[in-house]
């Protein structure tokens, strides 16, 4: 393929992707067509099929290039500094990207997307989680392994104390934009969840 032409097919793909994202977040899994897609990107339905075999693979790429947001919460929580004087500011910072990241509006959606679509697309769902909240948190046990290493705080287990920062943070504003579909705090909110969250864990670990 000429380069041109491998340039007019990757901004066919990037637009299919975007297509496909925003129709399966506005009408869910069931009620997206091929048709639906194709139109929103201003391509072929055979276009379509032609990057992607059929619809399962296309919802399968759309969640799973997602993933690729919480990149910037890994490298966050592993350049925690081993600072005593400056743990919990350090922390608030990571907790205060953490809160904000996990309750945008695109991200809750499509938490409730693949839910919604669990028992179809489980080996999906599994992956999605793997990729992207597992690699965090599995990277914020490191971390706290690390600062324990260093005498900043004291823990057992790491990976459940991880576990416990994440709940922390996210157990009240999550649980309510899920029930109530959007979000349901102001920054100024999450600000307080992030702040009380990292002294009921310094309360507890440090």
């Amino acid at each position: 393929m000429e380069p041109k032409e491998q340039g007019r097919s990757a901004r066919k793909r990037q637009a299919i992707m975007a297509a496909a994202t925003e129709t399966f977040l506005a009408k869910g899994y069931s009620g997206t067509s091929m048709d639906d897609i194709a139109k929103r990107a201003a391509v072929s339905k055979q276009t379509v099929y032609k990057h992607f075999f059929d619809k399962d693979k296309l919802f399968t790429a759309i969640v799973l290039a997602t993933t690729d947001q919480v990149d910037g919460m890994v490298h966050l929580a592993a350049d925690i500094p081993t600072d005593a004087a400056g743990l919990e500011e350090n922390l608030g910072a990571l907790a205060r990207r953490f809160i904000t990241t996990l309750t945008q509006p695109q991200v809750l959606q499509l938490r409730r997307l693949v839910i919604a679509n669990a028992d179809a697309f489980p080996e999906l769902g599994a992956t999605w989680y793997e990729e992207g909240f597992e690699r965090v948190l599995a990277t914020l046990a490191a971390t706290f392994q690390r600062l324990a290493d260093h005498g900043l705080l004291t823990m057992d287990d790491p990976r459940m104390a991880a576990d416990h920062f994440a709940g922390l943070l996210l157990w009240i504003p999550v649980n309510k934009a899920m029930f109530h579909g959007g979000p349901q705090h102001g920054q100024a909110e999450l600000g307080h969840y992030a702040a009380a969250g990292v002294r009921t864990f310094l309360a507890a670990y440090r």
